[in-house]
């Protein structure tokens, strides 16, 4: 099946008249058009074209899909009976982009109207393109706006309202507050604070938890990575709510500012990567294995949200979502490889120790 070109591949006579990056620097909404048709993509840095709708004709419709225009590069024309203009439409107003709390969707406006929604999900390769307001019924091109409204309008409206919040003063600094208060009552006062964002979104920092209530070894947590909502959760799981927001945590009796470095590496990547972190979920350190922050004996983690022998760290909610804290647990490289097929099949010999004692 023909799909659409990847930005760069522009057809002659083609222009750009938006490009808008996502806070966290990992999706890209560009708005091409000529003077037949216009057409909206979500891609990756890279230029990989992960959504893509058509938004408007300009001219008459064709009675049928022009594979030939396709074939040139050019953006996609609506046959005559999936447009809501089939004479064509004035070039597009003033467009302005929505992105989604997560930043794998986005939706787009002209005039201050809904226009476009690319949502996370988007997937030309599957016949699976965004929403537009002048699209009637389903095209490979483009899926009737109308007919999603009603359960895209809740998704929008959130968005909205967590940008306004988040671009707010004090915003950030009233987070961090409630989430340290909450790791206070769980595991003791704080120790030292590290930045883990290098200034760019999402503003994660990690917070130390120095040996009391005789508990022999620290405690580190990211803080900031429950602020936003991961994405692609709701892709993989029926009730995103409860998994969408999480938090890092590791124990060790070494240096803590070593196990800190676990979170420099996993803090800000599911935004960055467009990705999600969950329970059983593992990766493989990506350096050499003798710079592994908890030991040369292991080559990465296994992410547990509860092991029998570390604090009880539930029960903190944002967004109305329950926050999950998953312990990174260190295991071997052959671990990791059998956990290839189920992570299920190491619970048996993981313990507390091998964070606690650092064996």
């Amino acid at each position: 099946m023909t799909t659409f070109r990847p930005s760069g591949m522009r057809g002659e006579g083609v222009e750009v008249v938006l490009s808008d990056v996502n806070p966290y620097g990992s999706r890209t909404l560009v708005v091409e058009r000529d003077e037949i048709s216009s057409v909206a993509y979500l891609c990756a840095p890279e230029g990989t074209v992960h959504g893509a709708v058509w938004l408007a004709n300009h001219v008459p419709a064709p009675p049928t899909i022009d594979l030939n225009r396709l074939n040139s590069g050019l953006p996609p024309v609506a046959p005559r009976a999936n447009t809501r203009h089939p004479s064509g439409r004035p070039p597009l107003g003033t467009l302005r982009s929505l992105w989604f709390e997560e930043g794998d969707g986005v939706a787009l406006y002209e005039n201050d109207e809904l226009l476009a929604v690319i949502p996370g999900w988007a997937d030309m390769t599957r016949a699976m393109p965004g929403y537009a307001r002048d699209a009637i019924g389903e095209t490979p091109f483009a899926w009737s706006l109308e007919e999603a409204g009603e359960g895209l309008s809740p998704r929008l409206a959130k968005a909205r309202a967590y940008w306004e919040w988040r671009g707010g003063d004090g915003a950030w600094a009233s987070f961090q507050q409630f989430v340290m208060g909450h790791l206070d009552r769980a595991v003791g006062s704080a120790g030292r604070f590290w930045d883990a964002g290098g200034g760019r979104l999402p503003t994660v920092g990690i917070t130390e938890r120095p040996p009391e209530r005789g508990r022999p070894y620290t405690i580190l947590s990211t803080v900031g990575m429950s602020c936003q909502r991961m994405p692609t959760v709701e892709q993989y799981i029926d009730r995103p709510d409860a998994y969408a927001r999480v938090e890092l945590a590791v124990a060790t009796p070494r240096d803590p500012r070593d196990a800190a470095r676990l979170f420099m590496w996993l803090g800000q990547y599911p935004w960055h990567s467009v990705t999600w972190l969950g329970h059983g979920h593992t990766a493989r350190w990506y350096h050499r294995p003798e710079t592994f922050p908890l030991g040369s004996a292991y080559s990465g983690v296994i992410m547990l949200a509860g092991l029998s022998g570390l604090p009880d760290l539930s029960g903190f909610t944002f967004g109305g979502d329950a926050v999950q804290w998953l312990w990174l647990v260190p295991v071997t490289a052959d671990e990791l490889q059998e956990a290839a097929d189920g992570y299920e099949v190491l619970l048996p010999r993981l313990s507390a120790d091998r964070l606690t004692r650092g064996t």
